[in-house]
């Protein structure tokens, strides 16, 4: 009974295990803490100069938006998270726009046309809606996966806040405030 511990009847080599575990998720924890602070505290960056083709077929780009505050939405038509933020992203589109923020919704290029451009009709989207067919848009801005992911984009070009998830409510307003009076 040399290999059982005495006191909980595992094998020493369990326990060990059962550690290495422990220090492995604690480790993962910290990593994504780490991960989370560096987007939120690391420096501004230059919006990827990009081209975007809306549903409609309009074509623009990051630097035709310059002068105005802009959210780069990732999402897709079969994101649960992505469908409940909406409404209040078209809300939001509402009350700032008139004021020089502007919003590009860009659809995963795994979400199918036809659902992209019958959830924007049906929902009556009032801002840019935009396909990313190859991935490239989501490609240049830092290689998005993840949905929703969106960045707001200062009047200078400026990422100045990347949201991951459903952003808080009143936080993202301030934020949006701030850029527009900046």
């Amino acid at each position: 009974m040399s290999s059982l511990s005495a006191s909980q009847g595992y094998p020493v080599t369990f326990r060990a295990q059962r550690g290495a575990a422990k220090l492995i998720a604690v480790a993962a924890v910290a990593a994504i803490a780490a991960a989370g602070a560096w987007f939120a505290l690391a420096p501004s960056s230059k919006a990827p100069e990009t081209t975007f083709t809306s549903i409609q077929g309009e074509k623009f780009t990051t630097e035709s938006l310059r002068g105005k505050v802009v959210l780069v939405n990732f999402w897709a038509t079969s994101c649960v998270t992505c469908v409940k933020e909406m409404p209040m992203m078209v809300e939001t589109y509402k009350k700032y726009a008139p004021k020089g923020y502007d919003m590009v919704a860009v659809a995963m290029s795994y979400d199918p046309a036809n659902y992209v451009l019958n959830f924007a009709e049906t929902r009556q989207l009032p801002f840019k809606v935009a396909l990313d067919p190859v991935g490239d848009i989501a490609r240049a801005f830092q290689d998005v996966k993840l949905t929703p992911t969106s960045f707001l984009i200062d009047k200078q070009g400026n990422i100045i806040k990347r949201y991951l998830g459903e952003p808080d409510e009143a936080e993202f307003h301030a934020t949006i405030e701030k850029a527009l009076a900046g």
